[in-house]
C-alpha cells in the first residue's frame, strides 16, 4: 500500500507544471462550499466596504477559529461572502489580513449595500446550481449560459439602436445508420447491407439575449421537461 501512495506521488512530481496547476485548480474546484459566492467571479470591480468598528476575523465562515482583529476606520475589499458572513481583505493589528467578518463591522457607500449582497449572494447560488445541471435560466448571462452548455452550435449577432440582441443554438445530433435488404442468390436468404450513416437532429435548444442577459429559451419536443426558469439579473452595485 505504501509503495503505491508512493509511486502517485513520484508520477505526480513528473508530471509537467501546467497538468500540476489544473490538477491543483480542480481540487479547488471541487472543494468550494455551495454557500460561499466569491466576488472576483461575479463583480467587474472590487466592492468596498468601510469598516465602522473594531470587529474579529475568523479563518473560517462559521466564525470557530480566530485569526486576529479587523481595525476600524479603513477600507477593505470584499472578497468571498456566505449569507451570515464576509470575507474580506485589509488591515489587521499589525499587517495585512483576509478572513471572515460578521455583516455589523462594515457600512458602505451603497445605502442598500446589505441588501444586494443578500440578493447577489442567493443569485449566485441559484446560478451554480443550475450550471451544475447544466441548464439555462431568463437572466442569466451570456458567460453563465456558456459555463453551462459550453460553445453553442450556431450563433448569430444583432445591433440596433436599442442595443445588442443574439441567439445561441445548441444542437444534439446522433448518427443513424441506414441498411439496404438483399437477398443471397445461393441461399435465397434476407441480410441486410449499411449503406450509409445520417446525421439527424436529436434536440435544440435556443437561447436569445438582449443586451447579454438570456430574454428567452426555447426547446425542443425531444429536450421539454420543467418549465423554464426565471432568475433575476446581475445586481447593480452603487460606487
Amino acid at each position: 500500500m505504501k509503495t503505491a501512495l508512493v509511486s502517485a506521488f513520484l508520477l505526480t512530481l513528473l508530471l509537467p507544471v501546467s497538468a500540476q496547476i489544473k490538477r491543483v485548480e480542480r481540487k479547488s474546484l471541487l472543494d468550494r462550499e455551495p454557500d460561499v459566492v466569491h466576488l472576483a467571479e461575479h463583480v467587474q470591480e472590487p466592492i468596498e466596504l468601510k469598516v465602522v468598528k473594531d470587529a474579529t476575523v475568523f479563518t473560517d465562515k462559521g466564525g470557530k477559529n480566530k485569526l486576529g482583529v479587523l481595525k476600524a476606520d479603513q477600507i477593505v475589499i470584499l472578497e468571498a461572502m456566505t449569507e451570515k458572513a464576509y470575507k474580506v481583505r485589509g488591515q489587521g493589528e499589525k499587517n495585512g489580513i483576509s478572513g471572515w467578518v460578521g455583516p455589523h463591522a462594515f457600512t458602505s457607500k451603497d445605502p442598500n449595500f446589505v441588501e444586494n449582497l443578500k440578493k447577489l449572494h442567493a443569485r449566485q447560488v441559484e446560478v451554480a446550481a443550475l450550471i451544475a445541471e447544466k441548464q439555462v435560466a431568463i437572466g442569466m448571462t451570456t458567460d453563465e449560459v456558456s459555463q453551462a452548455r459550453g460553445t453553442p452550435t450556431k450563433t448569430s449577432v444583432k445591433q440596433t439602436e436599442k442595443g445588442q440582441s443574439g441567439r445561441w443554438e445548441y444542437i444534439e445530433v446522433e448518427q443513424v445508420q441506414h441498411f439496404n435488404y438483399l437477398r443471397d442468390p445461393v441461399s435465397g436468404q434476407t441480410y441486410r447491407q449499411l449503406s450509409h450513416v445520417t446525421q439527424e437532429e436529436k434536440s435544440k435548444t435556443v437561447v436569445e439575449f438582449e443586451n447579454g442577459l438570456v430574454s428567452s429559451i426555447e426547446e425542443s419536443e425531444q429536450r421539454r421537461g420543467s418549465p423554464v426558469k426565471i432568475i433575476v439579473p446581475p445586481v447593480s452595485f452603487v460606487w
